[in-house]
């Protein structure tokens, strides 16, 4: 029985983790967050890992408040750069792999076509560049690794977009969405189960990697959508990223291709829709 050490576990990622793992018997996952391990500590994490038989690490912590991460910087990277680094250099030390997941921000969003996984970097925000640095110190410090770059993540679990527009939808007679950033929403669940997968197969590939659901939208898209789902008859209007400024530049266009990810890993990925359906509906019982 393989043995994982999961960080971040009360986040979306975490969480859809816990619930995923159910259908991955041959995994003994132990999940933990910052109560009780702080992947910041390198002392820590060496203490944590040390005889406890871990075959791999999955971190899925971050510090993901874009917006104030722009005055909050010095936490920011040392969640995003640092505790990352400190993972790797563990992961390397004790031979295990370690799958860290990343963000579609490390992309200006200038380009017109799907990002593949060697197109050039270019960060906006201090959050995007954040996780650039720590994707970079995670491929730098390990062999065996997988960063796993994702868009627009959503659960039943947590704080996102999905659970706000329900919410604003009830409570307000009109919303104003913005329609001229473009990407690819991400069921937190897909993304669990193509991890497992990942590190269900028989031979794991280093590397980076994009993973989204299929299909593109706006953000105005989206919210339609989940309305749509969820039976509410709130007015949406689109309006320009101008008209609802923000303390972080966002991607005008981050869709990613996640050719890689299918071919080396054999992984289906369901369109945003379909997803959204099934959340949509957990989040309604």
């Amino acid at each position: 029985m393989k043995k994982i050490l999961v960080t971040g576990s009360k986040g979306q990622l975490g969480n859809e983790l816990q619930v995923a793992a159910k259908a991955f018997s041959q995994f003994e996952l132990v999940f933990t967050d910052v109560d009780e391990l702080d992947i910041c500590n390198l002392t820590a994490i060496e203490q944590f890992v040390k005889n406890a038989g871990f075959d791999a690490i999955v971190n899925c912590a971050a510090y993901t408040a874009v917006d104030k991460a722009e005055t909050d910087d010095d936490l920011c990277y040392k969640i995003n750069r640092d505790a990352v680094q400190n993972l790797a250099q563990i992961a390397q030390c004790n031979g295990l792999k370690l799958i860290h997941v990343s963000t579609d921000y490390v992309f200006d969003g200038t380009q017109h076509t799907p990002y593949v996984e060697t197109d050039t970097v270019c960060p906006v925000s201090v959050y995007g560049k954040s996780k650039l640095a720590g994707e970079e110190l995670a491929l730098k410090n390990c062999d065996q690794v997988a960063v796993i770059r994702t868009s627009w993540l959503y659960s039943a679990f947590g704080n996102n977009f999905v659970k706000t527009m329900m919410r604003l939808g009830q409570e307000r007679e009109s919303l104003n969405v913005i329609f001229d950033q473009v990407g690819t929403p991400t069921y937190a669940a897909d993304l669990a189960n193509a991890i497992l997968q990942m590190l269900n197969a028989e031979v794991f590939v280093s590397g980076v990697y994009h993973f989204s659901n299929e299909g593109v939208c706006s953000w105005y898209d989206f919210a339609k959508k989940i309305h749509q789902l969820a039976g509410v008859t709130c007015k949406v209007s689109p309006i320009e990223t101008k008209d609802y400024p923000t303390a972080a530049v966002r991607p005008h266009y981050s869709v990613l291709n996640k050719s890689k990810i299918k071919s080396t890993y054999h992984i289906e990925i369901p369109h945003w829709e379909e997803s959204l359906i099934k959340c949509v509906d957990i989040l309604q019982k």
